[in-house]
């Protein structure tokens, strides 16, 4: 499962899963010492607080995927940067968004090819939770 994990991002461990019905947990952690702040791009590793961070991501084994991220609030202490703490931001996820980029491609694909109330139904059914406004907004 580790290796699943690192095709997301190198910088990441796989903890432990579950099995929920029809859609697997998949539990991790960054293993960064140190985050560049997205302003200022200076790296900091004083840890603010952190929170738990849950996206979906493409379907394995006919199981629905989420993963379940601690994600790390870091304090900036350049005193040049307009923010005082910052979230940790991974290059496989849009900032604030709830799937992986992978995953988006692949709503944006099959729902080229009929409506997307038809789209909604059949990957919600097969792969991902997903709304027509959230195609529609893809």
């Amino acid at each position: 499962m580790d290796e699943i994990i690192k095709l997301l991002d190198l910088n990441l461990n796989y903890l432990y899963h579950e099995i929920h019905e029809d859609t697997l947990y998949i539990f991790i952690e960054s293993t960064l010492s140190a985050v560049p702040c997205p302003f200022c791009d200076t790296p900091f590793s004083k840890k603010h607080s952190s929170y738990q961070r849950i996206f979906q991501d493409l379907p394995i084994q006919g199981k629905k995927v989420e993963i379940i991220i601690q994600n790390r609030k870091i304090f900036c202490l350049n005193e040049n940067c307009t923010q005082r703490t910052f979230s940790e931001r991974f290059t496989f996820l849009n900032n604030k968004s709830k799937k992986t980029k992978r995953l988006e491609e692949e709503i944006i694909r099959l729902s080229l090819h009929c409506s997307s109330v038809t789209a909604a139904k059949h990957l919600s059914k097969h792969t991902v939770k997903v709304g027509k406004s959230t195609i529609c907004n893809l």
